[in-house]
């Protein structure tokens, strides 16, 4: 007895499960997503200067803003000179990163110094201030 296995064939439809790929694409986007690097803005909208001299920096940094009225920002919410010591040597124990300053036109150079030197005493080893290219 033989049997033909192109009759058989013929009335079946073959179908490809496609959910184990569904679900591999959605674990896929979930790592992406987890492993994203955001970049963390100041909340504040600053004046820079313009500098011939200017540079990109790296992505991962502690964004410090100096508005022209004084105050200093860190995520959106203001931190006072007293604090910022504390602030920056908590980001520096996890990684050695620079700390880049947003520092408007405006703002006094006395409060400039202030700041960079609370961040030098963070043990901050760069610290940079932020300018547009001419």
């Amino acid at each position: 007895m033989r049997t033909n296995y192109s009759e058989h064939s013929s009335n079946e439809n073959p179908e490809i499960n496609i959910s184990p790929l569904v679900d591999m694409v959605f674990l896929l986007l979930i790592f992406f997503i987890v492993t994203t690097v955001f970049v963390e803005e100041t909340g504040v909208e600053v004046q820079k200067p313009k500098a011939a001299s200017a540079q990109n920096l790296e992505k991962k940094s502690i964004l410090l803003a100096l508005t022209s009225e004084g105050r200093i920002v860190y995520g959106g919410r203001e931190v006072r000179l007293s604090g910022l010591r504390g602030l920056v040597s908590r980001h520096l124990r996890e990684q050695e990163i620079p700390v880049i300053i947003l520092v408007d036109e405006q703002a006094r150079s006395g409060v400039l110094v202030d700041v960079i030197d609370e961040c030098k005493l963070a043990g901050a080893k760069q610290v940079s201030i932020a300018a547009e290219r001419e």
